[in-house]
């Protein structure tokens, strides 16, 4: 593709104490999409990646070593006319065109062609999460329910599916929704230590100072999502359980347990569709993410 860029694949130094988890938040991703940018300029490759919903996209660009990918899935991409809109909401495919987005623009020769081969033999392990709208339950899928390009990427959609403005995603029979809904709030870390790490680089989408507030329309969401009450329950619930693992990785932070890529100014929100901010946003993630790349290679014990 015209203008594509791929960064060598080498390792530069075998990582394998430190996970690296991608927080997700729409379109906020344009700018943390610049670290995976940065990490990949810098040959950083860490043995554990995980992400839920825009930080499940982050995740599969960063193991597929396409920075182009990682910048234009959060920038020009959102100009296609196919992205989605309030005509593609009424039909039913949401405010977020998902179905395109995720599995029809990662095929060869589309909008957004996926490295499946280099994603298929990077070592490092991966976890996507998602919510399982009837269990009311986390779920975390692994390299071991990841077969095709097909099953990857039609489990980043089920991650990234907010609810109302996206529909929700069946697979195998379940139905799921945005991973944020589950006890992890977004944040991969439970599934990291679950797989035995210890130490964190933690890819943030809001700055450090914020909270998040509790839920409105909690009657209209018991009513939109009656078959699935675990859906509202779990909306109700988040902001507290966003708030506390933000608390937690903190308290890691300062124990020097996990480095904190924190953005200075978050200059965008999860819907924004502007392509110049979109693209403003991912320069300004960059640059930070560069400036702080010699702090993480001290993080992580590489020259």
């Amino acid at each position: 593709m015209r203008g594509r860029r791929t960064y060598a694949r080498e390792v530069v130094q075998k990582l394998t104490d430190t996970a690296l988890i991608c927080e997700g938040g729409g379109m906020r991703a344009s700018y943390t999409s610049g670290m995976v940018v940065a990490l990949l300029e810098a040959g950083l490759h860490l043995p554990w990646v995980g992400g839920i919903s825009a930080g499940a996209s982050n995740t599969c660009n960063y193991l597929s070593h396409d920075p182009w990918r990682a910048r234009h899935s959060f920038t020009d991409f959102a100009s296609d006319p196919r992205f989605g809109n309030w005509r593609s909401f009424a039909r039913g495919q949401g405010w977020f065109n998902a179905q395109y987005i995720y599995e029809e623009t990662s095929l060869p020769d589309q909008a957004l062609p996926f490295d499946w081969d280099t994603f298929a033999a990077n070592p490092a392990q991966v976890r996507i999460g998602a919510f399982d709208a009837a269990a009311g339950e986390q779920v975390w899928w692994g390299r071991e329910d990841l077969a095709t390009l097909r099953d990857l990427m039609v489990r980043v959609r089920a991650s990234s599916t907010m609810p109302v403005v996206m529909p929700p995603v069946t697979i195998d029979g379940r139905v799921y929704v945005d991973g944020a809904l589950g006890a992890s709030a977004g944040i991969a870390l439970d599934a990291a230590r679950a797989d035995g790490f210890e130490r964190f680089l933690v890819v943030l989408t809001q700055e450090r100072g914020y909270r998040k507030a509790e839920q409105r329309g909690d009657w209209y969401l018991r009513q939109h999502f009656r078959r699935f009450p675990a859906i509202p329950q779990a909306l109700a619930a988040r902001p507290a359980r966003y708030n506390a693992v933000r608390e937690e990785l903190f308290d890691l932070e300062a124990s020097g347990a996990a480095y904190l890529f924190v953005p200075e100014q978050m200059p965008v929100g999860n819907g924004e569709r502007d392509v110049a901010k979109l693209a403003a946003s991912h320069e300004a993630g960059l640059a930070q993410a560069r400036r702080e790349i010699p702090a993480i290679r001290d993080f992580l014990g590489v020259t």
